[in-house]
C-alpha cells in the first residue's frame, strides 16, 4: 500500500465512523480502514486511518468523508516509502501477556514463565498478533473459560487470520477436533507457516486444525464437521450480527460462542442478535473500548 490518509478526531466520532463503515455494503475493499487512540493517555483523542495501493482520488475521499455523519475531520494524505506497511506495522512491537498466554514477534524471546504457553507469530498479511485488544481479550476469556471447567471436544475458529485463537484453544483443549476458516485465501499459507512454527499439528484428526477458505459458516466441510461445542469468532461488529443465527444453529444445545471485534457501544445490537438466536451471555471482558463476550446457547431441559 503506498497512500495513506489520516483524520484526526474525537473517540465517538471515529467509532462511529468505523460503524458506518461497517454498514456501507458498496465499500470499495481496496481501502482498507481502522481506528486507534492517538496515545494511550489521550483516550479521547482517536485518528481515523486508510491504507490504499493507489494514489487517492476525490471519489475516495468522498467515500471516506461520507463516514461522517456530523463532522468530517481535515484529511491529511501521504505518499508512503516503497515497503511492506503490513509487515513494518508489527516488527518491534512489545510481547502481551493474556491469560495462560505469552504472544511475541521473533523480534523478542519466548516467555521463560513456568506454565506459560508461548507463541511466535510473525509479522504477516493477515490479523491478529496478540498485540490487539480484542485478540488479547480472547485469550485472557478463553483461559477464564477453561478455568470454569469447560470441556471443548470440538471447536471452530470463525475468521481466524494467523490463526492464534485455534492455536490457544487447542493448548487448553489438546484432544478436542478443531476447524479454522477465513475469507481471505491468503490465510491458508499463513496459518500453516505459523502452526508449523509453533509445533501445532495441521489435519483433520483429534488435535490438530483443519483450515478451509470461507465466507462465515457458509462452507460444506464447516457444516459436516459440526455441530461445535465452542465457536470463536474475532471479526466485526456487522458480521457477528448477521452470523448469529448460524452461530447458534452450529452450537450443540449448551454450546459456547467467543466474540470480539466488536465496540463496547457495539455490545448492545450483537448481544441482541444473538438473543434471537438463543444464546445468552456468560462472561464479558472490556479491553479498552472493545468487549470480548462469552455466550451460551440453550441446553436441553
Amino acid at each position: 500500500m503506498s497512500w495513506k490518509i489520516t483524520a484526526l478526531a474525537p473517540r465517538l466520532l471515529v467509532e462511529a465512523a468505523l460503524i458506518a463503515h461497517e454498514d456501507a455494503l458498496d465499500w470499495d475493499h481496496d481501502i482498507l480502514i481502522s481506528g486507534s487512540e492517538v496515545a494511550e493517555d489521550q483516550p479521547d483523542d482517536w485518528r481515523l486511518e486508510a491504507w490504499l495501493s493507489r494514489k487517492p482520488t476525490k471519489a475516495d475521499k468522498a467515500a471516506l468523508a461520507a463516514l461522517f455523519a456530523t463532522e468530517v475531520p481535515p484529511f491529511v494524505v501521504e505518499k508512503l516509502p516503497e515497503t511492506d506497511w503490513l509487515v513494518t506495522s508489527q516488527q518491534g512491537l512489545e510481547p502481551i501477556s493474556a491469560g495462560k498466554f505469552h504472544v511475541h514477534t521473533p523480534d523478542h524471546p519466548a516467555s521463560e514463565d513456568a506454565g506459560v504457553v508461548d507463541f511466535v507469530i510473525p509479522a504477516s498479511q493477515a490479523f491478529g498478533t496478540g498485540q490487539h485488544a480484542t485478540t488479547a481479550g480472547c485469550l485472557t476469556m478463553l483461559t477464564h473459560m477453561k478455568a470454569q471447567g469447560l470441556v471443548v471436544r470440538n471447536a471452530a475458529d470463525i475468521g481466524t487470520g494467523t490463526g492464534i485463537l485455534a492455536f490457544a484453544a487447542r493448548a487448553l483443549w489438546p484432544q478436542a477436533y478443531y476447524t479454522a476458516s477465513d475469507i481471505d485465501r491468503v490465510c491458508v499459507d499463513v496459518v500453516s507457516g505459523n502452526a508449523a512454527a509453533n509445533g501445532v499439528p495441521m489435519g483433520s484428526g483429534a488435535g490438530r486444525i483443519t483450515m478451509t477458505v470461507a465466507d462465515g459458516m457458509d462452507h460444506p466441510l464447516i457444516a459436516a464437521r459440526g455441530p461445535y461445542d465452542l465457536v470463536m469468532a474475532n471479526i466485526l461488529a456487522g458480521p457477528l450480527v448477521a452470523l448469529a443465527p448460524d452461530f447458534g444453529a452450529a452450537l450443540v444445545p449448551g454450546g459456547h460462542l467467543l466474540l470480539a471485534g466488536l465496540l463496547e457501544t457495539q455490545e448492545p445490537g450483537v448481544r441482541a442478535a444473538c438473543r434471537r438466536a438463543g444464546l445468552r451471555l456468560a462472561g464479558r471482558i472490556v479491553r479498552g473500548d472493545w468487549s470480548i463476550l462469552w455466550l451460551r446457547k440453550r441446553p436441553i431441559r
